[in-house]
């Protein structure tokens, strides 16, 4: 009988993530009106106070949000708390497989800041969940993935600023809240909202393009950008036709200007040679 609560818990959770709602179990009372209206405000290109907020990193050092910005490359910011028994755990495990995907690597390319709302955990838990998601990565990115603790206050005013929208439920003695991740620019701008437990690579490379304006990727990976446009209503990337149209007309000048020079260049030869 267990096992199958299990099952349709987990139906249940799938559903509310897609939804980006809080999650509430199926023993548990229906949510308050005040938990339901939980969610994640978009603020794209607002600033975040990087240089005032202070938190603790999973070495116990007390560091200013500041530290992993600046460098020329965007930061993923991740909501969650170590001890959540849910969500949060198949948000890390979706972004954790979904960032593989990507030829890109933290600390490289990009960095991410995974920051506990709940103020009552310190750094060991931090450490710990470190320790776990570097494995699963299975990538050199201890310095490009960063795991931090933090004040209520300093919590408080870095998901004020970020949109993000969450609260203790003591009957449950859990916090609600929703699922995403946050791109911001190498300045601390929010670029872009990434919605749900994992990510479509294109999503993930095309914010990633998005955020540093251009400033990592090759070539190749900026014209993949130029072809794509953010669409807010299946929230994902979708190629922008406009924008093919301009490339092809672009291409169809180039080629059409390299035939002639080159026609023009052949006659030349032939009169000087005569």
């Amino acid at each position: 009988m267990k096992s199958k609560i299990g099952i349709f818990r987990s139906i249940a959770l799938s559903t509310l993530v897609l939804l980006a709602t809080p999650i509430a179990r199926a023993d548990e009372k229906p949510l308050s009106p005040e938990f339901q209206e939980i969610k994640i405000t978009e603020k794209l290109g607002s600033q975040v106070d990087i240089d005032q907020l202070e938190f603790t990193n999973e070495a116990g050092s007390l560091v200013k949000l500041s530290q992993y910005f600046g460098s020329k490359k965007p930061v993923i910011v991740v909501m969650v708390y170590y001890k959540c028994p849910g969500l949060c755990n198949y948000l890390l495990n979706g972004f954790s497989n979904s960032i593989r995907t990507l030829e890109w690597t933290a600390g490289d390319e990009f960095e991410i800041v995974t920051v506990s709302i709940n103020p009552n955990e310190g750094p060991e838990l931090a450490v710990n969940k470190k320790a776990t998601y570097m494995q699963r990565y299975g990538r050199d990115a201890q310095n490009g993935w960063h795991w931090l603790v933090g004040r209520e206050d300093q919590i408080k005013k870095l998901t004020a600023q970020l949109g993000f929208g969450y609260r203790f439920d003591e009957a449950s003695n859990e916090f609600a809240h929703s699922a995403g991740i946050f791109v911001l620019t190498p300045e601390g701008k929010i670029s872009r909202v990434l919605y749900g437990i994992d990510f479509a690579y294109r999503d993930l490379k095309l914010s990633l393009l998005e955020a540093s304006d251009g400033k990592i990727g090759s070539f190749v990976d900026k014209i993949f950008m130029f072809c794509y446009q953010y669409d807010p209503f299946s929230r994902g990337y979708a190629i922008y036709a406009l924008r093919i149209v301009q490339a092809g007309g672009v291409l169809t000048i180039l080629l059409l200007g390299t035939f002639i020079f080159g026609f023009w260049l052949k006659e030349r030869r032939k009169r000087v040679g005569a």
